[in-house]
């Protein structure tokens, strides 16, 4: 009986071997068997198979169930891409294989070795082993030759090959990952030396890669049927969305489940006696999950089974692991990529949770530790007093500009967690962490966005120039400049869609995992809107960066188009769809290497250029003349220096706050404002207790130093300049002091309220 067993199954492995190519070590391998009928008659919950061509032994693991009895005749067919390489037709009586003639039912587990032939291993073509990701199966049907069942198939069952080579490599990530750190780092250091032009086409692009980044990762995330190569290639990017396995933190993971009252999946545990198949089609995986259960049902009435049926789709479906009637394991969008990275799906969560949170630590900590370094270099000498003056002075601020930025990072990648855990619910204290960092996430970001949209409004009333408050004041800049520096700054509110974009891209595919057909239609309007918007507004800084982000947007839409066809909503051949698979894998990576170089290259030439700004033409919405730059103000840097000894502080972010942010709404900031006036009313009615419109304090002709005696009033608040207005001239007084200009304020006003912090003590107020 046993050897009867054993024949079919080693038949069956044998077929398998002939297509399965693999790599490095020259082996073929199959890890699931899968049936492609219902009501199969042979069925295995584990299958093993491994062939090495240097032995010429096929190794076998298998756990079948067979319920066939009787004659029968395989029909094998072996295909790559989707293109049919070998058909063959075997029958067992003919064959000699005793035991399958007639065949015969039973359970077993078996565990054997299976000699292949020299004829049958030349037929394996030499690109098999070669080829990354092979999109390779064999598939079986066995039909019955007699009886009331004859020539109908009985059984149908298909395995997938791989050869062990693949395109998702620990390398790849590596260096993605290395080039937009080293990108985004440099951009801040660059930043820090006055260089802001060239830091500031160095952070939008490298933002730029890292969403294409983060977009290649959703297409792996989505419930689409994915080939081989695309799968391998979107995992390269999950490291973008926080999918990255430590073993000890898994373990701590499991452990923090357990005690908040979840159950922790065991898929990896149970590998060594279940298969696990990657599965293409979500609501396939619910319709084996309750095969059994409509058994039962058969007998009740059609309204009370379908709603029945329909509830226990929706009950798996929302389970950490699906477990289909063979005892085999099913993975599918989001699992399937936990899966491939060897992270339980119930851990997920936590996983990408804890690594943003980890990202903020050690961002807090090297932002504090180059403060600290640079006080001590500084005072010991090893550079000069006036390196990274600004940074020095006002590193508090600039670290909340820099978390800010960190938050824009990782939305995406939370806002698919997030919103994923609303629909596994792994342990009630998940669902409160997914809850309170999603809407903490979404509330920063919102309120910093309408903080920009308020302060470029606020500019455009009192200077008609959205870039003036936006770029002139380094508080605002430091703070809210990771929304905006990328845009144009008449496109500041931008940002606005582009967060819209991140959580309609998130809810499709956080709640659409179960509809990979309804998550591509979704991809392609959120990716032909995104496509349509950059091309018509043209909304980044400058022509190139406009160009880089119109072909990433480009790039995602033609990936949203591929992802639909994969659905096969429109019945292509196969070899369409695995010829397509090759076409993403390629085009995608061939663009990503390209910008990569691009970008290292943009970045290394700062370093060696002895002004970095000059490589980048100046934006033409004028923000350069606004923003303290190294390349304009190098012959105030020793003043700057000076008047900052002199004075005795470190306050270079303190005084007037353009962007009409908290300070600048402090009472006793009034008050002091207010004594140091004389023309002022002493109920210090000011600048935001008024009816009267916002003006500007400072003079928008000269914006980095004070006018000299320019008198010519502006004009009112609502009026549209006359031609004889002179744009030149400074708006009235806000503060309740004379019209004339600047030059009529008391030193002491001057000194606290100069438009640029910057320039206090530095002799601008005498």
């Amino acid at each position: 009986m046993r050897f009867s067993i054993t024949r079919p199954l080693a038949a069956l492995a044998a077929i398998a071997t002939l297509v399965s190519p693999v790599f490095g070590e020259q082996k073929l391998a199959s890890k699931a068997l899968k049936t492609c009928q219902e009501n199969s008659g042979f069925s295995a919950s584990l299958f093993n198979v491994e062939y090495t061509p240097g032995s010429g032994i096929a190794n076998i693991d298998v756990v079948a169930v067979s319920s066939i009895q009787g004659y029968v005749i395989f029909d094998a067919v072996i295909s790559a891409y989707g293109y049919e390489i070998i058909t063959a037709q075997v029958d067992p009586c003919e064959s000699g294989l005793l035991g399958l003639c007639p065949m015969t039912a039973g359970k077993i587990p078996l565990n054997f070795t299976f000699p292949v032939e020299d004829e049958a291993a030349s037929q394996i073509p030499s690109i098999a082993y070669n080829f990354p990701d092979i999109d390779a199966k064999v598939r079986v049907r066995i039909n019955m030759t007699e009886g009331d069942n004859a020539g109908q198939t009985v059984a149908c069952v298909e395995a997938e090959i791989s050869n062990g080579k693949t395109v998702d490599l620990a390398g790849v990530k590596w260096a993605t990952a290395i080039v937009a750190a080293f990108a985004l780092t440099s951009s801040a250091f660059v930043s820090g030396l006055g260089h802001h032009n060239a830091a500031s086409h160095v952070a939008a692009n490298a933002l730029s890669l890292f969403g294409y980044f983060q977009a290649q990762a959703m297409l792996g995330l989505t419930g689409v049927p994915l080939p081989p190569a695309v799968m391998g290639w979107t995992q390269d990017f999950q490291w973008s969305m926080g999918i990255i396995k430590v073993n000890f933190m898994q373990d701590i993971f499991t452990w923090y489940q357990r005690a908040t009252g979840g159950t922790p999946s065991l898929l990896f545990d149970s590998m060594a006696t279940v298969s696990v198949q990657v599965q293409k089609r979500a609501l396939d995986i619910a319709d084996f999950g309750v095969s059994l259960a409509r058994r039962s049902l058969s007998y009740m009435p059609t309204t009370i089974v379908e709603p029945m049926e329909q509830a226990m789709k929706r009950e798996l479906l929302k389970r950490g692991n699906i477990q289909t009637d063979t005892g085999t394991y099913v993975v599918y969008g989001i699992q399937r990529a936990a899966f491939r990275a060897s992270i339980e799906s119930t851990n997920l969560f936590m996983t990408c949770l804890i690594f943003f949170c980890i990202l903020v630590v050690v961002t807090i900590i090297c932002v504090a530790g180059w403060k600290g370094y640079c006080e001590i270099a500084a005072q010991k000498g090893w550079m000069q007093h006036d390196t990274f003056l600004d940074f020095r002075n006002g590193w508090f601020t600039v670290l909340k500009g820099i978390l800010f930025r960190i938050t824009l990072i990782g939305f995406p990648a939370m806002t698919v967690m997030c919103l994923w855990e609303f629909t596994q619910i792994d342990s009630p204290a998940e669902v409160v962490l997914a809850l309170f960092f999603f809407l903490g996430m979404l509330g920063t970001l919102g309120w910093a966005a309408f903080k920009v949209i308020r302060i470029a409004r606020r500019s455009v009333v009192m200077h008609q120039n959205p870039a003036y408050i936006l770029f002139s004041d380094p508080q605002a800049l430091n703070k809210w400049g990771f929304l905006y520096v990328q845009f144009r700054a008449s496109a500041y509110y931008f940002i606005v869609p582009v967060l819209g974009y991140t959580i309609v891209k998130g809810m499709f595919v956080a709640f659409g995992q179960h509809n990979g057909t309804a998550q591509a239609v979704g991809f392609i309007i959120i990716e032909a809107a995104a496509l349509i918007a950059a091309t018509v507004m043209r909304p980044w800084m400058d022509k190139k960066t406009n160009w880089f982000n119109i072909a990433i947007c480009v790039m995602n839409f033609i990936n949203a188009i591929f992802l639909l066809m994969f659905t096969e909503v429109f019945n292509q051949p196969p070899l369409v769809t695995g010829v397509i698979g090759l076409i993403l894998w390629i085009s995608n990576s061939v663009f990503s290497l390209v910008y990569l170089l691009m970008l290292i290259c943009s970045t290394v030439f700062v370093f060696f250029r002895e002004n970095p700004d000059s490589r980048y033409q100046y934006m033409a919405d004028d923000r350069t003349s606004f923003m303290k730059s190294q390349t304009h103000l190098t012959t105030t840097t020793e003043l700057d220096a000076l008047a900052a000894t002199a004075r005795g502080d470190k306050s270079g972010f303190k005084g007037l706050d353009l962007d009409d942010d908290a300070e600048s709404m402090n009472s006793d900031s009034l008050r002091r404002q207010t004594e140091l006036q004389p023309g002022m009313p002493s109920g210090g009615a000011g600048l935001h207790f008024t009816n009267a419109p916002p003006r500007s304090p400072v003079d928008p002709a000269m914006p980095l130093f004070p006018s000299e005696g320019r008198s010519t009033p502006g004009p009112q608040y609502g009026e549209k300049p006359g031609v004889n207005f002179d744009h030149r001239a400074p708006s009235p007084s806000p503060y309740g002091g004379p019209q004339g200009g600047n030059s009529s304020l008391t030193p002491q006003y001057r000194a606290l309220n100069n438009a640029s912090p910057w320039q206090r003590g530095a002799g601008y107020e005498h």
